[in-house]
């Protein structure tokens, strides 16, 4: 009765009464039969009245019944044939059965029993193309299904349709559901159909009931409805039954149509309600509600979590294979146990993504922190290093770096060159089976390394294993490196600017997972960066190396032979390549010496090449036995004339900045004469220990002009040391030229150190730990020629003296043991003092010096300076300047404040 009263509710609320049944429908009717009824009675009226008002209710609920059984046939019909399409769709082997060989040995059978036993009148089994699979007539199997046009597009797209339609069977209610495959792809559907006729023969059976139910519920409806009404509306809170209608379809539509799933567990443990996706994602058995969640079959953690009634948010777990995140939460209502709501995300491709998410941010960070660290020197050795620290251990777990060794030497390879160095090496662990750093491998043409020169790709061995052709270098490492564990190889080039530079390897072991093809990618971008700053370095190393093969051989190989001073030198050239720095021990007349120390701004090649030039001048110059000042003055016209060239030649010519000091120092006197362009002043250590640096004239750097030099001259006690150096003895990035002055005066308070151990000491206290600059250091000890080994007279303006000074010197060669050398001594004594009396003016000199030579000097205070020439047969003279030549090693004049001196130095003969 009660159903029986909710379809009359549903069917007033969703159909009109007739006019006979509405409020008002009676009196319409009393106009009609007023005659009639006027010759009644008022009680026959009133009876007619009800009599035909209960009539046309009875007949019109009669009606609507009959239509209502009709209409729930008909929906029962849909229901039980959506509900056998579904059913049959996602059982488990029908998925299995259509990916078979023959579907239709398997399907058929079931789809009979299916049939018979839910008692609709087919059920047919089609794939994606809309062929059958399955029918009760064998005769349609293979042939297309009947339906509505798009009905076919539906089904594949996913969607449960019911429809109504005419087909083999004639007018038929038709149901189809969509089977779907383990990744939830569409294979084909599931048509169930129950015919109309057997639709309408079941509404007739139950008309009879029908009828009988309607005149026993009239009066009672009558009676109540009222009351049931009131009662009704105060329950679902003055909603009526549209709205409870729409309510309830709205909240199954929401349930079972959301992509999270939903349970409803009671107090005691037994599931109350689930969805549709909460089915799928748990995998739950038919018929689960009402059973406690322990008993289903679940994964023990999550049927665990449901049972304790816990509150949770997103709490992971698995299931199936997936990862569910899993949230609970608490109903608790007056007068009802308390209930758990469970909702489940499947987060497995989330997961997922967020892993290959995870892989991309990790490769971009390691392609970001390899971009900052690879080539942050122009060393290809060190730049192979960081290249493997850079992949290890993010990247790989071993990896080698070999290079050709052409690459090495910063020359560019030859073509066919395979000839290889391991120069970097880097792993998780030190007992790896790999070649060590430092061997030496010629690749053979079967190995992924020549494959990848000649490609200039990355070459993927994913497993070593299967692999051969990696093994063909060495198979017995190759074995030894599989038994270590190691299972995966990318070998890639390293080229730049189309020159094949060597080669990187990286090696993963089998706990790490094998290489992929999507990590060639990240392996070709670390090696070009790497080949980039090799071949950078390669090149720089190239040019650094001319620049400091040319700078050394400009530099003194030795110093010459002399008396003067003792002297030693260090030269240290910058880690940036060459630079100008030199420095010089010139042996000048009359057994002095000069000292020569100087900068070029600037490095390379072009510092190197201008130090050159300036020590070659420095040389001629000295040739002449200019003053100190004198020959800056002729250095710093040369440096302006080449800073001339240089502006005239091209645009951006390095304009040269040099600064220079230049002393000489004459150990018959002890007095040292120097003069210095824009350089440090020399340290001068006197034999007592104290340490100063002269007062000399800074003088412009060479080649600004315009300025004087001044020289300087004092005198030094035997012994002394002077110091001169470049400023790349004194300057740091840690200390500035003053801190650097005080450091040297405080290690030069040492006089009995001998120039080379002083030498050694300086560099050791002063040197800076990166040098940036070239670093030229002179020590030269003083020493006073001997009284014994000179002889010295003035010599009268008148030719008779010419035969006393022959006298004399014969006598003074005896006592010093050179009597050979006595006749061709007489011989330029006679022609220098002759042309002094004749040419000259007083005072005229003569001294003999007794160095590693014979040192004859003639001086007269006259400035002419007398010309070596080819005397004609006929001439009387102008040939002893010419006697002179052929009979000394070396001749020469030089000029002072006084006048000139012409010299001769004669070779000793000695036993």
């Amino acid at each position: 009765m009660r159903g029986l009263r909710a379809r009359l509710s549903r069917s007033a609320g969703k159909r009109s009464l007739p006019a006979e049944a509405r409020p008002g429908g009676g009196h319409l009717r009393r106009r009609r039969t007023g005659h009639s009824l006027a010759r009644r009675s008022i009680a026959g009226q009133v009876f007619l009245l009800q009599f035909v008002t209960s009539l046309v209710i009875i007949l019109t609920a009669l009606s609507l019944l009959v239509v209502q059984a009709r209409q729930n046939s008909m929906d029962d019909a849909r229901r039980r044939a959506l509900a056998v399409a579904e059913s049959f769709a996602g059982a488990p082997g029908t998925a299995a059965a259509m990916t078979g060989t023959d579907p239709t040995a398997v399907l058929q059978p079931r789809t009979e029993t299916v049939r018979k036993a839910s008692g609709v009148d087919y059920v047919v089994v089609f794939d994606e193309d809309g062929i059958r699979h399955t029918h009760p007539d064998p005769a349609l199997i293979g042939k297309p299904v009947i339906g509505p046009p798009g009905l076919l597009q539906e089904v594949l797209d996913g969607r449960s349709v019911t429809s109504t339609f005419t087909g083999s069977l004639g007018p038929t209610v038709n149901a189809n559901a969509p089977v779907r495959a383990g990744d939830g792809s569409v294979l084909g559907g599931v048509a169930v159909g129950i015919t109309v006729t057997n639709v309408n023969e079941s509404a007739a059976r139950q008309l009879p009931a029908l009828i009988g139910a309607a005149a026993g519920a009239l009066a009672l409806a009558l009676a109540s409805s009222a009351l049931v009404s009131r009662r009704l509306r105060r329950l679902t809170r003055g909603q009526g039954p549209v709205e409870i209608t729409r309510m309830y379809e709205h909240h199954d539509a929401v349930l079972h149509t959301i992509r999270e799933g939903v349970l409803i567990v009671d107090g005691a443990g037994r599931l109350v309600l689930v969805n549709d996706e909460a089915r799928r994602l748990l995998d739950l058995p038919p018929a689960p509600e009402g059973r406690r969640v322990t008993e289903l079959g679940l994964n023990p953690g999550i049927a665990e979590l449901l049972a304790s009634h816990d509150t949770c948010t997103d709490e992971v777990h698995i299931a199936g294979g997936r990862l569910l995140a899993i949230s609970l939460r608490h109903v608790d209502r007056a007068g009802t146990a308390g209930e758990t709501v469970a909702t489940l995300r499947d987060t497995t491709e989330l997961r997922r993504e967020q892993g290959r998410a995870e892989t991309a941010r990790m490769r971009l960070e390691l392609l970001y922190d390899a971009g900052a660290r690879i080539g942050t020197t122009l060393d290809v050795v060190r730049t192979a290093e960081e290249l493997a620290e850079a992949a290890v251990p993010r990247f790989a777990d071993f990896v080698t770096v070999e290079l050709l060794d052409a690459v090495r030497r910063g020359e560019e390879p030859a073509p066919g060159d395979l000839l290889m160095h391991r120069v970097a090496g880097r792993g998780i662990r030190d007992d790896a089976p790999l070649i060590p750093v430092g061997g030496r491998i010629t690749f053979l043409p079967a190995t992924p390394v020549l494959a990848g020169l000649d490609t200039g790709r990355a070459v993927l061995t994913a497993d070593l294993h299967a692999e051969t052709g990696w093994r063909a270098q060495a198979p017995e490492r190759a074995h030894r490196v599989l038994d270590y564990g190691i299972r995966s190889l990318i070998t890639a080039p390293l080229r730049a600017r189309g020159i094949a530079l060597g080669t990187a390897h990286f090696w993963r072991c089998s706990s790490s997972g094998p290489f992929t093809r999507e990590d060639l990618d990240i392996t070709e971008e670390l090696a070009s960066r790497a080949a980039v700053a090799i071949d950078n370095g390669r090149r720089y190393a190239r040019e650094r190396t001319v620049a400091v093969a040319l700078q050394r051989s400009l530099l003194p190989r030795g110093l010459p032979d002399q008396s003067a001073l003792d002297v030693a030198w260090r030269y240290l050239p910058a880690q940036g390549g060459a630079s100008g720095d030199w420095f010089d021990v010139l042996p000048l007349s009359g057994a002095r010496v000069a000292l020569v120390v100087g900068d070029v701004v600037g490095h390379g090649l072009h510092a190197a090449a201008t130090m050159g030039r300036l020590r070659t001048a420095v040389h001629n110059f000295s040739a002449l036995d200019m003053a100190p000042d004198e020959l800056l003055g002729h250095l710093d016209e040369l440096v302006a004339r080449i800073d001339r060239d240089n502006a005239g030649a091209e645009a951006g010519a390095d304009i040269v900045g040099a600064t220079c000091l230049y002393a000489v120092y004459d150990p018959v006197s002890c007095r040292c004469s120097m003069a210095r362009a824009g350089h440090l002043p020399p340290a001068l250590v006197r034999p007592d220990g104290s340490v100063d640096f002269p007062e000399l004239p800074p003088g412009p750097p060479l080649g600004l002009g315009g300025l004087p030099f001044t020289s300087v001259e004092f005198r030094l006690p035997e012994g002394s040391q002077i110091v001169l150096f470049t400023d790349g003895l004194l300057e740091d990035r840690e200390r500035d030229l003053d801190t650097g002055l005080d450091l040297l005066r405080s290690h030069l308070r040492q006089p009995d150190r001998t120039p080379d151990e002083t030498c050694r000491a300086l560099l050791d206290a002063l040197r800076p730990s990166r040098a940036t600059d070239d670093v030229a250091l002179l020590v030269a000890r003083t020493r006073a020629f001997p009284s014994d080994r000179i002889a010295e007279w003035d010599v009268p303006r008148d030719p008779s003296a010419v035969a006393a000074v022959r006298a004399d010197a014969t006598r003074r060669l005896a006592a010093w043991g050179l009597e050979e050398t006595a006749f061709t001594t007489e011989l330029v004594l006679s022609e220098l003092v002759t042309n002094a009396i004749r040419h000259g003016a007083e005072p005229i000199n003569v001294r003999l010096l007794r160095d590693r030579n014979l040192i004859c000097e003639v001086s007269d205070g006259s400035s002419t300076a007398p010309h070596l020439r080819l005397a004609a047969t006929t001439d009387e003279g102008g040939r002893g300047l010419f006697l002179v030549a052929q009979c000394t090693e070396r001749w020469g004049t030089r000029y002072d404040e006084h006048g000139k001196v012409i010299w001769t130095e004669q070779h000793l003969y000695r036993p």
